[in-house]
């Protein structure tokens, strides 16, 4: 079930997959983090403005991230090639996935792909367990931030430690 805004919700489990990424196209996807947090940072288009400020916003706040042993991702519908240059030219270092081929059938999967035949702005953290416990889709020129992100973070720090007592 997604939610009204047809973004995957809390409490569905995560749908597995793995995409070429940058910058070498390997193949990545969360199942090979499990048992850490994952981030899926879904946006629209590499070269754009507000995506640009959004990767490298995610960029400078990986050592946060980190402090919860989170993995962080990129999807958007570019290439592997796009990916590489546009993380060089910003300096990304964590990996851009290539929902390429089939265009959007990641995005689409998590109820992230917007009409224009882009992923949306969405925001996905899967906790330990390989179940989502957060979800957000921005406005497609609206840069979400990376607040949400923390919180659900922490709330699952949170939830952690209330289940090993």
């Amino acid at each position: 079930m997604s939610d009204p805004n047809g973004l995957i919700a809390a409490g569905q489990a995560a749908p597995g997959f793995t995409l070429p990424a940058s910058p070498d196209g390997r193949e990545v996807g969360p199942g090979q983090f499990r048992g850490h947090p994952v981030v899926l940072a879904f946006y629209p288009a590499d070269w754009t403005p507000v995506c640009g400020d959004q990767m490298a916003l995610y960029q400078a706040a990986l050592p946060e991230l980190e402090r919860y042993d989170a993995t962080l991702l990129g999807i958007s519908v570019d290439s592997v090639d796009s990916h590489r240059a546009f993380a060089e030219s910003r300096g990304i270092r964590f990996p851009l996935l290539a929902d390429f081929e089939p265009k959007g059938e990641v995005s689409r999967r998590y109820g992230a792909y917007a009409p224009r035949g882009q992923s949306a702005r969405a925001l996905v953290v899967i906790d330990p367990d390989g179940r989502v416990a957060w979800s957000h889709l921005s406005p497609p020129e609206v840069n979400p931030g990376v607040d949400g992100i923390l919180d659900a973070l922490e709330q699952l720090g949170t939830d952690r430690r209330v289940d090993a007592r």
